[in-house]
């Protein structure tokens, strides 16, 4: 039977992949319009929060947009609804749409618009571009009764916890007997109170990224059967998961230059792709970068690439691609777009496993400010 969901059960399921740690500094995520305390039926995932976005919104009874690029990114002076900036915040606020904002922490995150710009474009053996985060590995120790064992490694695995490698849901466990005294004002799930009670129990281990332990220690609570969840949480010294913008890899096959363009062009589904270079140089080893990469030029030839892909290529930037003898291709900032459709199929396949019942859309409002000749 499908549940009912609120706009926080929502954003939990989206910070499993996307979480607000990954965020560079000073980014503009999260709530920024209305209120997630709330029930919960239609979904939609947008790039941008333009006026015919909110329109197309109003227009299928949307109740909470995911957003990549924020409406609001720098401080406001005002909120004028005379002005275009202000009648997308009255609409979203008049209409009950909630805006929810993933930016850096959606470029950085495994399966996020760097993951998938890279996939789009058959990149194999990838690796992060430029380090941003490093994500300490803890680790989980636990004790359930036998027949909720697995419940609990389910729900575990489910909330990102037991990665290790191309590998989920790893768990280790082993059996002994538990024992606890109820108190007066206890409400035990097994035993009564004032009388010491001894249980088969299964010690779960398991280890999981730092940037979700909460929601991995509240899939636990929320799973587990006992009134009083015993645990521990504790650092390891395994090395730290990088994370970070970008991804290097190599193509399948070399090609040149122009046709690797034309490729980007084609993959990418733009309308058009600048690029830098000789057309006839021959590429293999890739590095993409969504949006503006302007600065991480240095970084792509550093990491060796043959060819640099990102958006928003300045004029003298260009001029010293060329001087580093690094060849760019510019498919432009509106590439981004490939999210929509990438988050909706990660969101919706979590949501499927929590019987939620919401409808969840993409934006099908174009939001690209430029035309082609």
């Amino acid at each position: 039977m499908a549940k009912t969901v609120n706009g926080h059960e929502i954003i939990q399921l989206f910070e499993q992949f996307s979480p607000k740690a990954y965020a560079m500094e000073g980014d503009k995520i999260g709530l920024q319009i209305g209120t997630l305390n709330k029930k919960v039926n239609n979904v939609m995932i947008t790039l941008d929060v333009l006026e015919n976005v909110v329109d197309e919104a109003i227009g299928k009874n949307v109740d909470l947009m995911i957003a990549h690029h924020p409406p609001i990114f720098r401080p406001l002076k005002h909120v004028a609804t005379d002005q275009p900036a202000g009648r997308i915040i009255e609409k979203c606020i008049k209409h009950d749409i909630a805006v929810y904002v993933a930016h850096t922490n959606l470029d950085v995150a495994d399966g996020g618009v760097n993951d998938l710009l890279a996939e789009a474009l058959e990149l194999e053996e990838t690796r992060v571009l430029v380090p941003t985060y490093e994500d300490q590995i803890k680790q989980l120790a636990l004790y359930v009764p036998q027949e909720f064992e697995e419940a609990i490694r389910t729900a575990l695995g489910n909330a990102g916890a037991g990665h290790i490698g191309n590998y989920s849901h790893c768990v280790f466990s082993n059996e002994g007997t538990g024992s606890f005294l109820p108190s007066e004002d206890a409400d035990p799930f097994i035993g009564q109170t004032g009388q010491l009670e001894f249980v088969k129990e299964v010690r779960i281990e398991t280890i999981f990224p730092a940037s979700i332990e909460k929601q991995v220690i509240r899939e636990m609570i929320k799973a587990h059967p006992y009134e009083e969840v015993a645990y521990s949480v504790h650092t390891t010294d395994l090395p730290p998961i990088q994370k970070g913008l970008g991804r290097i890899g190599e193509l399948r096959e070399p090609m040149t230059l122009g046709d690797f363009a034309r490729f980007v062009k084609t993959k990418l589904d733009v309308n058009g792709a600048r690029f830098v270079g000789d057309q006839d140089a021959v590429v293999k080893k890739v590095a993409v970068l969504g949006g503006d990469g302007n600065k991480y030029i240095h970084q792509a030839k550093r990491m060796g690439a043959d060819v640099y892909v990102t958006g928003d290529l300045y004029f003298h930037v260009a001029h010293d691609a060329m001087m580093l003898g690094l060849n760019v291709v510019d498919p432009g900032h509106y590439a981004e777009k490939i999210m929509k459709e990438g988050v909706k199929a990660k969101l919706q396949s979590l949501c499927s496993e929590k019987k939620y019942d919401v409808q969840l859309f993409v934006s099908e409002s174009n939001t690209n400010p430029f035309q082609f000749m």
